[in-house]
């Protein structure tokens, strides 16, 4: 079940919630490769199978930079990218790394829940005070975002995707103490998926 506050005016909006975002980009990646790191690794694979998902799993911080990559070796198509917000903090430099290389086919959304997620709930430093928008406004992003509402991410993303990038989006999401409840991919059915996605790769550039 999503939670659901008023805004002042009394339209009642759903509160942002991980799993169901990914379902809102899910909707309009297109034919997109979508990059996942942190959260997602659990939750994405249940969205989508896709051989253009690529997983990073064990490389906390550098789902920005397997991105860049990617959208640099193939500029004719969209590279989106899931972050969370304690793996970007170790990655920092990587957003005016993005920034200088200006990819155009880049968006980069970025999951702020304040917590280590995966480890029990534990405050990330500056957490509620350091804006992730910001970061990426000072590090040179042409456009950025932040939503703590799904019904306007769910309103403004095609418009959002459509822009030129680099693009940053941060979804401002409820903190939790829990990891997701799905469970990981087993170790056959991760090697089977990165095999999928390196020979969609090689056929990108065959």
């Amino acid at each position: 079940m999503v939670a659901i506050r008023p805004r002042r005016e009394g339209v009642w909006l759903t509160v942002m919630d991980c799993f169901e975002a990914q379902k809102v980009i899910a909707q309009h990646r297109g034919n997109g490769i979508v990059v996942y790191v942190g959260s997602c690794i659990r939750e994405w694979p249940r969205i989508s199978s896709t051989e253009m998902d690529l997983q990073c799993h064990g490389a906390m911080g550098k789902g920005s930079s397997f991105g860049l990559g990617l959208a640099l070796a193939l500029p004719a198509r969209k590279v989106i990218v899931l972050d969370a917000d304690g793996g970007l903090l170790m990655n920092l430099g990587s957003l005016a790394t993005i920034a200088n290389m200006a990819p155009p086919n880049l968006v980069h959304f970025v999951f702020n829940n304040g917590v280590w997620r995966g480890s029990g709930g534990q405050p990330i430093p500056g957490a509620g005070k350091t804006s992730f928008k910001g970061l990426a406004e000072a590090a040179g992003y042409p456009h950025a975002y932040e939503f703590e509402q799904l019904d306007d991410l769910q309103s403004s993303i095609g418009g959002i995707l459509n822009q030129v990038g680099p693009i940053f989006v941060c979804l401002k999401t409820p903190p939790l103490t829990e990891s997701p409840p799905f469970p990981f991919l087993s170790g056959a059915e991760s090697v089977i998926r990165y095999t999928q996605f390196r020979k969609a790769m090689e056929r990108s550039f065959s």
